[in-house]
């Protein structure tokens, strides 16, 4: 039994630790790091500012999903987030899943 919770424990350890910097690539990749930091303001938010806003909130994950693919304005101020057409529906939630699990 504690081998096997061992191995459980080092898989999802090793799935953390991967899980960064494969975000923090599709990320750069589709630009969001132009305006967006994962500790501090640029343009627009940080991603933990925006995790914090939005822990458990009902009905959050989709309403991000949507600003990634489609814009928004509003939440954070008057500079708006300009729709990402390079982003997949897939992507935006994985980015999205991603940002809310910081803290």
């Amino acid at each position: 039994m504690k081998k096997l919770l061992c191995i459980s424990l080092m898989s999802a350890f090793a799935t953390q630790a991967w899980a960064a910097p494969d975000m923090m690539a599709l990320a750069k990749e589709k630009n969001c790091l132009a305006c967006h930091a994962v500790d501090a303001k640029i343009v627009g938010p940080a991603y933990k500012a925006v995790a914090a806003k939005y822990a458990g909130k009902p009905g959050a994950e989709q309403m991000l999903v949507n600003a990634v693919l489609h814009g928004h304005v509003g939440t954070w101020g008057q500079v708006p987030m300009p729709a990402n057409t390079n982003v997949t529906p897939a992507q935006a939630k994985e980015l999205v899943d991603w940002i809310l699990s910081l803290k």
